[in-house]
């Protein structure tokens, strides 16, 4: 085991226990019998079951049996990844694992139920999307130098606002005035819906925004786009430069997506599910589909999504302590 909980087994093991099999650590050649239930911990009709559904078509082609797509949603997807948790490691339930729930949801919440290092075997990433941060017309900043100098003067502290506390958009915010030594004044609202429509009007001046979200005001003029919050710029809006860009080095913030199964799945089912997800990310059909979300493919091994989620949950982990963001 590694010192934050996953177990270290190479892919090199995983795949000769696939192909070796024996009664007690299952056998991929026979998996799956029946169709297999993707759970989703959040409402019909997010990024979450869009990012599921984008996959379970072609692992279901792959596999020989319908990948179910199940959304069970509540108390910010905890109860739905709960559930996995929970659930027989058979192979025959697996996970819609995402930023909230396995680094930012057990920080804030105590009864969260789920230890996302030690309660799940990780299959492998989907992709990583990252958000924009938009501004109102009437800001007088057309960049994030001129933004965190106008936020260094301003008085009472700039408000921004996002679809509620503990959230990746809320989170970017505090992450950035971290970074830079501004003040901002978080106004949560209860979704992206009423926050924007509140941006729109000018009622707040600045929000963190998913790119297919902010894209249609941001094309028609009505809200300014100054930079993007990964690493790299995004397809869907090239011209706008990255945060660390435009002088907060080594700012990179995205909603990373991936599947994961109950602890004790397993490996030979794991290196099944591994090497039919990155062969569905592999196809141009999936990949033209999650650009359209703004989010990039990102396959690789179970190991690599592992070590994935162990940063995610020390970087959002972290700032959620020190902010002392807890669930009421």
């Amino acid at each position: 085991m590694n010192p934050r909980g996953f177990p270290i087994i190479s892919l090199s093991a995983l795949a000769l226990i696939a192909l070796v099999g024996s009664p007690d650590t299952g056998r991929a050649d026979d998996y799956p019998s029946h169709p297999v239930t993707l759970v989703v911990p959040f409402p019909p009709g997010g990024s979450t079951t869009v990012m599921a559904r984008n996959v379970a078509d072609k692992l279901s082609a792959s596999l020989g049996q319908q990948i179910v797509v199940e959304n069970r949603a509540g108390a910010g997807g905890t109860i739905g990844t709960r559930s996995v948790a929970k659930a027989a490691p058979d192979g025959y339930t697996i996970l819609l694992s995402y930023t909230a729930t396995m680094a930012i949801a057990p920080a804030m919440n105590a009864s969260a139920g789920y230890d996302p290092r030690k309660d799940f075997a990780p299959i492998g990433m989907i992709g990583a999307a990252p958000n924009v941060l938009v501004v109102h017309p009437s800001m007088p900043v057309h960049s994030i130098p001129e933004l965190i100098a106008y936020a260094k003067s301003a008085s009472p502290p700039l408000q921004y606002g996002s679809p509620g506390v503990g959230t990746v958009n809320h989170l970017a915010a505090e992450y950035l005035a971290l970074e830079t030594g501004i003040k901002l004044q978080h106004v949560p609202y209860r979704g992206n819906g009423p926050a924007i429509s509140d941006l729109l009007g000018g009622h707040i001046p600045m929000m963190f925004l998913p790119i297919p979200v902010a894209l249609g005001n941001v094309k028609a003029g009505k809200l300014r786009g100054l930079a993007i919050t990964s690493a790299k710029r995004s397809g869907l809006l090239p011209e706008l430069p990255t945060l660390a860009e435009s002088g907060v080095p080594g700012f990179d913030v995205a909603l990373r997506y991936g599947l994961a199964a109950p602890a004790g799945t397993p490996p030979a089912i794991i290196v099944r599910l591994n090497k039919e997800l990155n062969a569905a990310l592999a196809s141009e059909e999936v990949r033209n589909r999650l650009a359209t979300e703004g989010a990039e493919a990102l396959p690789g091994s179970p190991e690599d999504y592992a070590a994935d989620i162990e940063r995610d949950e020390k970087k959002w982990g972290g700032l959620v302590k020190k902010l002392g963001l807890k669930v009421e």
